[in-house]
């Protein structure tokens, strides 16, 4: 990307829930500050990624989805551009909210990742990734958003995304919409219990005979989420986990959505990315061995075309 790409650049950092990176931040303050040997009060600083290196971000414009992503090279420009413009006071929360109170007090690029600053903070970001450390001087907000986990990360605002190469993708919702197409469903199945012209359609034979691996994809997924203090999925995902581990067994209907959400969300799954809430919803649903499974057992039964 040439410089007159980023002649706009990144004018502000916001701080939400669920950072596009998919790297969280590190909300620093006495006890976990280091080079100070004695600290009076706290610190109020976060420090995380503000941009990752080829990290590919799915995006929507009106019905058309595609992917950006940022290499090394823009990604080192971007952050040198944002300090030159002076922009460090430039904050919002949620890309909607305009803040007062929060500065952007470090600014770095990682070369080493092993030797980094956010390495001491068990933040494995790869080589070229853009840091930050945010101070906070605005009690509300560290109070009734960081404190209470409310917000995780940094997502960038600026104008040069849709200058970077995009990868078209066709017919891909976004990680969101499969979450909210699971709750709607869940609401309806729950309506037709109820219905007594549908209860008599209603198939309440169970299948229990999933191997281990979904059970424990599963129990993984529930660990991995409870780190980031059950933030990731609907309560629909959250209960198929909880099913999938105890080993209980699922309705017709149930393996049929199983299938359908592993199949349709399999895009998000990262096995090397386990911060990512695209891997923590998959595997609460089984993973990919819960996929196999799902559609074996749809083939056995007739449900699907073997």
């Amino acid at each position: 990307m040439d410089e007159d790409a980023l002649e706009t650049g990144v004018h502000a950092i916001s701080i939400v829930a669920q950072p596009a990176i998919e790297s969280d931040f590190i909300a620093l303050n006495k006890h976990r500050e280091i080079n100070f040997t004695q600290v009076s009060k706290e610190k109020k600083i976060l420090l995380g990624a503000a941009l990752i290196p080829n990290k590919t971000i799915f995006r929507k414009r009106e019905d058309e989805g595609f992917y950006v992503y940022f290499s090394a090279d823009t990604i080192r420009k971007a952050s040198e551009l944002f300090l030159k413009n002076g922009s460090q006071g430039e904050s919002t929360l949620e890309h909607q909210m305009k803040l007062k109170g929060l500065t952007v007090v470090e600014s770095w690029i990682v070369d080493d990742p092993e030797k980094d600053k956010s390495a001491v903070y068990n933040l494995n970001v790869p080589s070229g990734t853009w840091m930050v450390s945010v101070k906070v001087d605005n009690d509300e907000i560290w109070n009734d958003y960081v404190k209470t986990g409310k917000v995780n990360g940094f997502s960038i605002e600026g104008y040069f995304a849709d200058k970077t190469e995009l990868t078209k993708v066709e017919n891909i919702p976004t990680l969101e919409d499969l979450w909210a197409a699971e709750q709607e469903h869940f609401k309806t199945q729950v309506k037709a219990l109820f219905d007594k012209e549908t209860l008599p359609a209603i198939k309440l034979e169970s299948y229990a005979d999933y191997p281990d691996a979904v059970s424990n994809n599963a129990k993984r997924g529930i660990e991995l989420n409870e780190k980031i203090n059950n933030k990731c999925a609907t309560q629909v995902g959250k209960v198929r986990a909880q099913q999938l581990a105890q080993k209980q067994g699922l309705t017709i209907e149930t393996i049929k959505r199983m299938y359908s959400y592993l199949s349709r969300s399999e895009t998000y799954y990262d096995e090397a990315d386990s911060k990512s809430y695209g891997t923590i919803s998959y595997l609460l649903w089984g993973g990919l061995d819960g996929k196999r499974w799902a559609e074996s057992k749809l083939k056995e039964l007739g449900e699907i075309d073997g």
